[in-house]
């Protein structure tokens, strides 16, 4: 019988495979040190492209920071001079105040009406007075009621009493002192809403 030794055969098959497999384990590793290689490089030149592109913009801010600078001076100035503005007419205003409050309360009062007392105090005023009848009187608070000098006005109570012979009755008021926006402006309405009733020919309901 004739006998073949096969071992060498296989020693020869399995060497051929294992240097396959290293081949194959080469060739991936080959593989993976490329592509980690362009990806550096890729990032490389991303970075680089991007750090000048910021260079690019920081050159431009530079060249617009004497405007820039010149804008804050500018809005500055403004704030102070809105400032200074508001100071001023918050001073006009506190000076005009008190003289057209007191025209709008003459201009309020009608004919045959005269007020005895006048208490202002922490933003109201209180006032005291007398009249021939109590038209009059709801006259006079529908016309301080209509002036934007005055709010919240309250008539507290009113009393017939004989005076020198005649019969006249006594009120008391309070109201609420306002602060209008435009007080140069608001003695007008008063006036022209208490002209009709400075005749006591149209009495107002109520009292």
């Amino acid at each position: 019988m004739i006998r073949i030794n096969l071992l060498p055969v296989r020693e020869a098959r399995r060497k051929a495979g294992v240097q396959q497999q290293l081949i194959l384990l080469a060739a991936a590793l080959v593989g993976a040190i490329l592509l980690s290689a362009g990806f550096h490089q890729w990032m490389r030149i991303t970075l680089s492209s991007a750090q000048m592109r910021t260079r690019a913009l920081e050159s431009q801010l530079e060249k617009y920071r004497p405007q820039q600078e010149q804008v804050a001076q500018f809005k500055a100035k403004k704030a102070e001079i809105e400032q200074k503005l508001s100071v001023i007419t918050d001073l006009e205003r506190s000076r005009s105040g008190p003289v057209n409050l007191m025209e709008s309360l003459v201009t309020s009062i009608p004919d045959r009406v005269w007020l005895t007392d006048l208490a202002a105090d922490k933003g109201r005023i209180s006032l005291s007075g007398m009249s021939l009848d109590n038209e009059l009187v709801a006259s006079f608070l529908t016309n301080l009621g209509r002036s934007p000098y005055f709010g919240q006005v309250e008539l507290e109570s009113t009393e017939l009493k004989t005076v020198e012979s005649l019969k006249l009755n006594t009120f008391k008021i309070r109201a609420a002192l306002e602060s209008p926006e435009a007080p140069g402006t608001g003695a007008a309405a008063p006036a022209s809403a208490a002209a009709p009733n400075r005749t006591g020919r149209r009495p107002t309901a109520g009292l």
